[in-house]
């Protein structure tokens, strides 16, 4: 008779022995093998039945079982092969027919793909450390039908996702992330509910989703704005984003004209200030 409900750490390591898994740093491979952990990721989600959760990089299934053990749909996007092929078999075994149906399996780098079987309205997921943030904003930008998620990611790229102006690692990732949504660090997971054991801890973040800042300018614009001025980040923006106006003198004009200060610098701006910025920029060809 099959183990049944949740992956605990016995489960965890039968079905990497039997995959022949050796977790990679690589790929930032850390599999949670804590159901607790597993179920408070979920409540924290604000997942319910009638939702179709987006997941990447389910690996085992733990996070997986979680979400259609609540009765969701799951649609989860997986690069390794092997893992992708047992997934819908884990959860057939551990679960049953009904959340094995409920299991839509997409083989492929997230990175790379640009279409899913079913139209998600939540985003739930463990990102591999390595490419969360790319990861993240690739979802972002290319399923906008998706209105609220909830991240688990190494605890400083949290603090970064969730940070506001002004903040010490406020950055690129906090600022991005802003286009499309409010985000908000709300937990912090432990390193021991983990196999391999991570040397950090994690963060839970929140992610709702809402319209982005009112401007004449594009996101592709604004985020070459934002990636200039914290690209020299102890520099004043008119220095920062000279490059993208051709001078500093034309870069201060063009930060003026927007309502901002040329001597601030970009750790101080909000995303509407970016965009603003952006919306002066020269035509291109």
């Amino acid at each position: 008779m099959p183990d049944a409900g949740l992956l605990d750490p016995a489960s965890v390591r039968r079905l990497a022995a039997e995959l022949d898994l050796r977790p990679t740093k690589q790929r930032g491979q850390n599999f949670v093998i804590d159901p607790n952990t597993v179920r408070r990721i979920v409540s924290l989600s604000g997942v319910t039945a009638d939702d179709v959760v987006l997941e990447i990089g389910p690996g085992l299934g733990s996070l997986t079982l979680g979400l259609l053990e609540l009765g969701a749909s799951v649609v989860a996007v997986e690069i390794e092969d092997a893992l992708a092929a047992r997934l819908s078999r884990t959860a057939r075994e551990r679960l049953g027919d009904d959340a094995a149906s409920r299991l839509h399996v997409v083989p492929a780098d997230a990175l790379q793909v640009d279409e899913l079987p079913l139209t998600p309205s939540a985003l739930v997921a463990n990102l591999p450390y390595n490419v969360s943030v790319p990861v993240l904003l690739r979802m972002l930008e290319l399923f906008p039908e998706w209105t609220k998620g909830l991240v688990m990611v190494q605890l400083e790229v949290a603090d970064r996702l969730a940070a506001l102006p002004g903040s010490k690692v406020y950055g690129v990732p906090s600022a991005k992330a802003a286009w499309y949504a409010d985000t908000a660090r709300i937990a912090t997971v432990p390193p021991k509910v983990f196999w391999p054991v991570p040397n950090v801890d994690s963060g839970l973040v929140r992610i709702e989703r809402r319209d982005p800042p009112e401007t004449a300018a594009s996101r592709e614009a604004t985020f070459r704005v934002i990636d200039a001025a914290f690209g020299q980040r102890r520099k004043m923006l008119r220095a920062a984003l000279s490059p993208l106006f051709g001078s500093a003198a034309a870069a201060s004009d063009a930060i003026e004209r927007a309502g901002q200060d040329p001597q601030a610098r970009g750790e101080t701006l909000d995303v509407a200030a970016f965009a603003a910025i952006a919306g002066q920029l020269p035509a291109t060809p």
